[in-house]
């Protein structure tokens, strides 16, 4: 469930992005990595305020290259999820709060940039007691740390709270506190396709080819 943003802002002669000088080095961008972060933080900054007071949590943000723009990423969800109607909504807020923060301090994103706000799709990485109560009822498959070594456990989510999950498995009930576990993986059970039909599986192809320099 992807709603882009507005498109594109400019800054500089012919919206070229600006080009600093310095000996910290650069990305491929040609941007100092020093600014990278500080870019990413300023977004948190402003962002995530909007995103939290409309009720959801800010699960990513990445800024990213793509030709002569950049995209920035924001990824938000909820629990019982976030339809497409919210994510529009999302998007409009954020947008307008870009706008009002550089309206007041200068670019944030130098350059021309697009916003995107999706929701996670199945593929995210489940790593927050969140992720996990969220996707109670999925086959999931994790990494399970332990003295004699890791183990790769598969099983149905069946309880999550904040300090533990309860995974149904062919050996019969497991249960293992998250500082156990590595990140989960939901796997796709096809036989449950239809349940999944309304998910963003983050298959943004036709943008993604010219990608690079994502920043987490």
């Amino acid at each position: 469930m992807t709603q882009r943003g507005r498109a594109t802002r400019s800054t500089g002669p012919a919206g070229r992005p600006r080009r600093a000088d310095g000996s910290r080095g650069t990305d491929r961008s040609g941007a100092p990595r020093g600014d990278l972060a500080a870019r990413r933080n300023r977004l948190r900054e402003v962002i995530e305020p909007v995103v939290t007071a409309a009720g959801y949590d800010l699960e990513d943000l990445s800024v990213s290259r793509a030709g002569r723009r950049h995209v920035v990423r924001v990824i938000v969800d909820a629990d019982g999820g976030i339809n497409l109607d919210a994510v529009a909504d999302v998007s409009r807020a954020v947008s307008a709060a870009l706008d009002a923060a550089e309206e007041a301090g200068g670019d944030i994103v130098a350059g021309e940039y697009q916003l995107e706000v999706s929701s996670p799709g199945v593929d995210r990485p489940l790593t927050l007691p969140r992720h996990w109560r969220r996707n109670a009822g999925r086959l999931v498959k994790v990494t399970v740390r332990g003295v004699a070594g890791d183990r790769q456990l598969t099983g149905r989510i069946t309880a999550a709270d904040d300090e533990r999950v309860v995974l149904e498995t062919d050996a019969g009930p497991a249960e293992h506190p998250y500082a156990e576990l590595g990140p989960g993986r939901v796997q796709v059970e096809f036989n449950r396709l239809d349940d999944l039909a309304d998910e963003d599986f983050g298959d943004d192809t036709d943008d993604d080819e010219d990608l690079e320099d994502e920043e987490r």
